[in-house]
């Protein structure tokens, strides 16, 4: 069985998922949102909307941007923004085993690759008609 994608919505303006921990993540082994979103293939305005949304949804920042100089600018993850990728990882693994227990049993079951362009379709269910 593969792995479980979720996000955590805390409040209706406020959510937290697989994306925006990446960016985080990356943030964090790179020491730049730039070379986060290269690493990402992501472009950096997505990257940078990603990181204003995550920074505006918290009443503390995520990450510290300095400003570029000689050796240019940066990012650094907060405290908060630390804690904010341990806990959804936490909460991941506990997730991923969860779903390995309930579903395990099902994924041999499942295809090993989708269904082929240009398949027949699918007949349609018909009703029987009664008295």
């Amino acid at each position: 069985m593969h792995s479980i994608r979720f996000r955590v919505d805390l409040t209706p303006g406020c959510s937290i998922g697989p994306g925006k921990i990446q960016l985080l993540e990356a943030i964090a082994r790179t020491g730049s949102l730039r070379r986060a979103a290269s690493e990402l293939k992501m472009s950096y305005r997505r990257a940078w909307l990603l990181l204003d949304e995550i920074n505006h949804s918290f009443v503390e920042p995520a990450t510290l941007a300095t400003v570029g100089g000689a050796g240019g600018g940066g990012a650094i993850l907060t405290t908060f923004g630390s804690e904010l990728v341990q806990r959804y990882r936490a909460a991941a693994r506990r997730i991923d085993a969860v779903a390995k227990a309930e579903f395990g049993a099902l994924a041999a079951k499942a295809r090993s690759e989708p269904p082929r362009e240009g398949r027949p379709a699918r007949k349609k269910l018909v009703r029987a008609r009664t008295g």
